[in-house]
């Protein structure tokens, strides 16, 4: 009887061209297992920032007190980031330019929503980051693997030209190796694929609130610099 062959005797014993598909299948999922658990945290901190800044924004505390304390925080080497940090930039703007005493109300809120735009935008670039690659990983690893399976299931069948009988036997390595390698892809490419709609469904919750505070804070200012002129 022959000697039973396990993956990793295949893969080693594969040809050069079908572990080279395997060695590039293993980096992308290597690559892909790291961005998720990064993603993972910066959107689970995301969430819970959003959370955090909400129940202290609706608390009824004075905008001037939560930017000082803001600002506070940040002396102290915490970083602000998110809705708070779109709290901040709007909120600095407002002042900035209402201070200056000769600009039309209108104006005002103009730049204070259009330095708010700009925020949003940075901090929805920071959610996104990465997620592409997943995309990527998750569409194309099945092809490469496919790509590693034609190889090694035509290296099996040149095989058996050198064969006086052709056997299971003589085929079957070579048949297993090139199904080792579509294995390989599909284990890159299922959690990066899941990975991705996951992280993208939580990527537009996060935007969405970020969305909507602006929206509610463009309101609060507007009503404030109307009513105390």
């Amino acid at each position: 009887m022959g000697e039973e062959l396990g993956p990793l005797q295949l893969i080693f014993g594969a040809s050069i061209e079908v572990q080279i598909v395997i060695f590039i299948l293993i980096a992308l999922s290597v690559i892909s297992w790291c961005i998720i658990v990064q993603r993972y945290l910066v959107l689970a901190a995301a969430e819970k920032a959003v959370r955090n800044f909400e129940e202290r924004f609706w608390s009824g505390i004075d905008l001037g007190v939560l930017y000082r304390e803001g600002s506070q925080m940040q002396e102290e080497g915490m970083a602000m980031a998110g809705m708070e940090n779109i709290f901040r930039v709007g909120f600095k703007e407002f002042m900035r330019l209402r201070q200056q005493g000769n600009i039309d109300r209108e104006a005002i809120m103009e730049g204070a929503q259009r330095a708010m735009r700009v925020a949003y935008s940075r901090e929805e670039d920071k959610l996104e980051r990465h997620l592409a690659f997943l995309a990527t990983v998750g569409s194309v690893s099945p092809y490469i693997g496919l790509f590693g399976t034609v190889i090694g299931i035509m290296n099996a069948f040149l095989g058996l030209a050198s064969q006086a009988q052709a056997t299971l036997q003589v085929v079957a390595p070579g048949i297993a190796e090139a199904l080792v390698v579509t294995a390989i892809g599909l284990f890159a490419a299922i959690p990066a694929v899941v990975a991705y709609n996951r992280y993208a469904s939580k990527v537009e919750s996060v935007t969405g609130s970020y969305i909507t505070f602006t929206d509610e804070f463009s309101s609060i200012l507007h009503r404030q610099i109307h009513t105390t002129g």
